[in-house]
């Protein structure tokens, strides 16, 4: 039975039996012998026992599995490896089907190979997972084909495997490794000059050519009888909150990912580089109620824990409560602090409704808010019209690209710090927001 469930007939069988239908046939039509037809039959017989032998006699005749991470990056590419080695006297040819999450709904993803006697192979391919979450992988099928090609065995390995998605940890060490290096610029970061002595001072050191010779201290250059200079690093131990909206307005999808996926990526990287320049980083989530608040801290267990609760984060995408937003920060935090906000406005009523809180919360902190171009509106925009449907559709697009850099004035008008970027540039963007800010001193 374990033989009959294993078996599977290939093209070239029945191509074979349709040769020796085909042979019969023309004997009757033609009143000929039909000794070749049953030797051809005999002989197909033969060939057929003598695959089902080959297939069958080693009983570990491949061996595989899969490897995959301990949790999948959302919205990057993760390599996937499928490990195979041939235990088979002869070189097999091998079709490999890996039954993967639902979620990606890829029906096309098995590989042709052959593999000689006693070789080992990797196959390697990329998932991109879109949403967090739980995602769960089945066996990975291989079916074996001898020289002969008539019959092919199925090998199953690697039980079922469940892979958490969380967000995009993979962008976050990716940063991480640039700020610690310096490297930021590489990555799209821009190069801010600092304005000001907005900084902490550090120690006294002798003077090298290039140092500022406003920063000479001349008491210690007195003391040494050479010229000694202050030095500064940038003031530390701010407080960054990223303040992320669950509402229906972060629903809308780009690229696959939602607008809150998005957000949620640039919170964690933000916040593992907020850290990493000394910083104090906290988040807020809301949609119609206050979801998670992460006070703001600087530990080294405090970006397992940002990850731990954006990996958690659900939502119904609600109608969002700014006022509820307003009165949480107005009651739990109490320093100046940097709020960098995350939503999205089509319109500039949308916008007016809210103002009210922005303002507020603009008085007592640094306020960044944070909302996306419609990058298909702005690939319409890009187009020529070619019908009167095209026209009009153009004018639309037009009506929502206005409105955006209205809200973007409207915030600026009132003190508010504004970022429209496309989602696809939200984090490199934030980063550049972030770094400028504390350039200038404003944080």
């Amino acid at each position: 039975m374990k033989i009959i469930r294993a078996l599977y007939l290939n093209n070239r069988l029945f191509l074979a039996i349709g040769v020796v239908v085909i042979a019969f046939i023309t004997c009757f039509i033609v009143d000929a012998p039909v000794l070749i037809p049953k030797i051809l039959f005999l002989v197909l017989l033969a060939i057929v026992f003598t695959d089902i032998v080959l297939l069958f006699r080693v009983r570990r005749g491949v061996q595989g599995y899969r490897y995959t991470p301990e949790k999948l990056s959302n919205g990057d590419e993760n390599e996937i490896r499928i490990h195979i080695e041939n235990f088979y006297p002869f070189r097999a040819s091998l079709n490999i089907i890996d039954e993967i999450p639902h979620q990606f709904q890829r029906r096309d993803l098995n590989f042709r190979l052959k593999i000689a006697s006693g070789e080992k192979k990797i196959i390697r391919y990329h998932l991109r997972p879109v949403k967090r979450g739980e995602y769960s992988f089945g066996s990975v099928n291989i079916f074996v084909t001898t020289p002969v090609g008539f019959l092919s065995r199925r090998f199953k390995f690697s039980a079922d495997a469940l892979v958490p998605v969380y967000p995009s940890f993979i962008q976050m060490r990716k940063y991480e490794l640039m700020a610690i290096s310096n490297k930021l610029i590489e990555a799209g970061i821009k190069k801010i000059r600092r304005i000001g002595h907005n900084q902490e001072f550090e120690l006294i050191k002798e003077y090298v050519s290039g140092d500022d010779i406003r920063t000479i201290n001349w008491k210690a250059t007195a003391r040494r009888s050479h010229l000694m200079v202050n030095h500064f690093q940038d003031e530390r131990s701010q407080q960054v909150y990223c303040l992320i909206d669950k509402g229906r307005v972060m629903q809308m999808p780009f690229n696959g990912m939602s607008l809150l996926d998005y957000a949620i990526n640039a919170s964690l990287v933000i916040s593992n580089i907020a850290i990493k320049k000394s910083d104090k980083a906290g988040l807020i989530t809301f949609q119609d109620k206050i979801g998670v608040m992460l006070q703001a801290r600087k530990q080294n267990n405090q970006v397992a824990q940002i990850l731990e609760v954006l990996y958690n984060q659900k939502t119904a995408y609600r109608e969002s409560d700014f006022s509820a937003l307003h009165h949480q920060i107005r009651k739990k935090i109490s320093q100046r602090s940097l709020l960098l906000l995350f939503t999205n406005f089509e319109s500039i009523y949308g916008l007016h409704r809210q103002l009210p809180y922005l303002k507020n919360l603009a008085t007592q902190h640094l306020l960044v808010v944070i909302f996306f171009e419609n990058t298909e509106m702005k690939s319409m925009l890009n187009n020529p019209a070619r019908d009167l449907h095209g026209i009009y559709n153009k004018a639309v697009a037009e009506k929502f690209s206005y409105d955006k850099k209205l809200i973007v004035k409207e915030l600026t008008r009132h003190g508010i710090q504004a970022m429209l970027t496309a989602p696809e540039h939200l984090t490199i963007n934030t980063i550049n927001k972030y770094l400028e800010l504390k350039a200038r001193g404003m944080v």
